[in-house]
């Protein structure tokens, strides 16, 4: 039940991806093109998005755990910190520069087109460089501070 649940929500996300126009390189580049060709259209998606999510994540958490699980899986980190600022500068220069966010852009995966290809591609390589920079810059035990 939990695998077609996450299907029709999967399904249900891809649809409206598709139909607010995420999944468009051009119309997400003209909504950050404020000087310009601007289409202010997506600051409707958006907003749907976040009154669903406040409305739901209201209702949802009200529950004493999900329907298929037995708890809620929540992020327990609060706190504002270098990564999270520069994950997040680092995901809006790409989102303006390809025209396409990772939301958006899995469900296009079925177009075939190319260049929906190579950015999801460049995603999943930058996922693996980030794992393996923060694997190689993590401070490693010495003798000393074990003591």
């Amino acid at each position: 039940m939990r695998a077609l649940s996450a299907y029709l929500i999967g399904l249900l996300f891809g649809a409206g991806s598709l139909i607010s126009g995420m999944g468009n390189p051009a119309k997400v580049i003209n909504f950050f093109d404020i000087a310009g060709a601007w289409d202010p259209s997506l600051v409707f998606v958006m907003g749907g998005a976040l009154v669903t999510t406040l409305l739901g994540y209201r209702f949802v958490l009200a529950q004493p755990a999900p329907l298929f699980d037995g708890g809620f899986n929540l992020p327990t980190k609060d706190n504002i910190d270098e990564r999270l600022l520069g994950g997040a500068a680092v995901f809006g220069v790409g989102w303006g520069i390809a025209g396409f966010c990772p939301g958006g852009a899995l469900p296009m995966l079925g177009a075939g087109d190319l260049r929906v290809l190579l950015f999801v591609s460049a995603c999943v390589s930058g996922i693996f460089l980030s794992r393996a920079l923060t694997a190689a810059l993590k401070p490693t035990a010495t003798k000393e501070t074990r003591a």
